[in-house]
């Protein structure tokens, strides 16, 4: 594949991977058919491994339409009803410009700037600091932030956000990631129901078997468990990587849309390590901004660490990296207050004048403030007041007469 160059190559680039990868899963799909075909043949009969083998790719042959409109099926009813799903999973509800109009004004913002259809909005209560887009086409494509991203981050952060989330549904990321996740949930569906199906039915032997040969049902039931292993497993990666290498490209996407690498990087420091959206499944986790993953669990991230993220951004994009952020607990920011032009919260001003200091700045006409010395009777703003005389000109005084 020819070497990409530039975001928009990079992003087609990407694009013809995720097809191929896609691909891919159909494959998953049919070998897993197979290894219950392997599975069912080595129970009804304990014939020779090849035997074995053989019958199981006929069968395999015969079920691959099947298995095929089966999976088309199943995509069909997710393609209908996921954002259904998800929405259900997560809590989220739509919000309108009324409802929200910073938010929603943020975004629409970004929208008309590039010309790009309007998706939903929506709203997590939740604590946790994360964002994600989903949605299959442009009437389900939709935002969903958490409540805990708007109390924590400013406007252009959350712009940052929003360009990383709108660049997801631009690059088609959202509708490959979604696919794959309904391809591998066929995939575990099918190893589901070829272990059930071992565990319950044990092995029988047929009676006209023995012409045949024996001991082949054993080899030929650890061969389809680790075939259904692999699949499992490759399944699994390819979800990996529809995901994690599109999170340099969204973060890209954001700053070439804010021109702001800074609120980028600024949003991703105080995101770190705070966005584990309680109850939500892997599945919804891995469309997230962030996917926090430590230790051993690191190994199945679906998202690069923020480190190299923010190393990326710094890098390419000529951002500065402030390092880990502490943020303070919603009750402390609401006791402190926010920081106001005129002071602490604790010396506001007064009731009687709410946008007032509490002296005037300057003196005026010869009034001064309260705190300074009152001046002497001849004096005035612009210094000692001269004693009355004479008129006096411009060529000295005037004379009358």
């Amino acid at each position: 594949m020819a070497a990409a160059y530039g975001l928009y190559s990079h992003i087609e680039s990407n694009k013809r991977r995720s097809i191929a990868l896609l691909l891919g899963l159909f494959f998953l799909v049919y070998l897993m058919v197979f290894a219950g075909a392997l599975v069912a043949e080595a129970m009804s009969r304990n014939a020779p491994v090849d035997w074995l083998l053989r019958a199981a790719w006929r069968d395999m042959i015969y079920a691959a339409p099947i298995a095929t409109l089966g999976t088309l099926i199943w995509i069909a009813i997710a393609y209908r009803f996921n954002q259904a799903l998800i929405d259900a999973v997560t809590g989220a509800g739509e919000v309108t410009r009324k409802e929200e109009p910073r938010l929603y004004n943020l975004l629409e913002n970004l929208c008309i700037s590039r010309g790009i259809p309007m998706p939903k909005l929506k709203i997590i209560d939740d604590p946790a600091l994360n964002a994600f887009a989903s949605g299959l086409n442009e009437k389900q494509y939709s935002i969903t932030v958490t409540t805990g991203l708007l109390d924590r981050l400013d406007d252009r952060e959350i712009e940052a956000v929003l360009g990383h989330e709108l660049t997801h549904i631009r690059n088609g990321d959202v509708r490959m990631l979604v696919i794959a996740v309904i391809i591998a949930g066929v995939i575990g569906f099918f190893a589901e129901l070829i272990f059930r199906t071992m565990f319950r039915g044990g092995f029988r032997s047929s009676s006209g078997s023995s012409d045949r040969g024996k001991g082949g049902a054993g080899i030929a039931i650890l061969i389809a468990v680790v075939l259904i292993a692999v699949a499992w497993a490759l399944s699994i990666v390819i979800r990996f990587a529809l995901s994690r290498s599109r999170e340099y490209l969204a973060d890209a996407g954001s700053v070439e849309l804010t021109k702001d690498p800074d609120a980028m990087i600024s949003a991703l420091r105080k995101i770190e390590n705070r966005g584990e959206l309680a109850g939500s499944t892997s599945a919804v986790m891995e469309m997230c901004v962030d996917n926090p993953r430590q230790g051993f669990a690191d190994l199945f991230a679906t998202h690069p660490p923020i480190e190299s993220r923010v190393d990326a951004l710094v890098r390419y994009a000529g951002g500065h990296d402030p390092g880990p952020l502490s943020l303070p607990e919603p009750d402390d920011m609401q006791e402190q207050g926010e920081p106001s032009p005129w002071g602490s919260p604790e010396a506001g001003p007064s009731p009687d004048r709410p946008f007032l200091p509490p002296e005037p700045p300057v003196s005026i006409g010869g009034a001064t403030p309260p705190s300074q010395p009152s001046p002497g009777p001849s004096e005035g703003p612009w210094g000692p007041a001269q004693p009355p005389g004479p008129p006096s000109g411009p060529w000295g005084p005037r004379r009358d007469g």
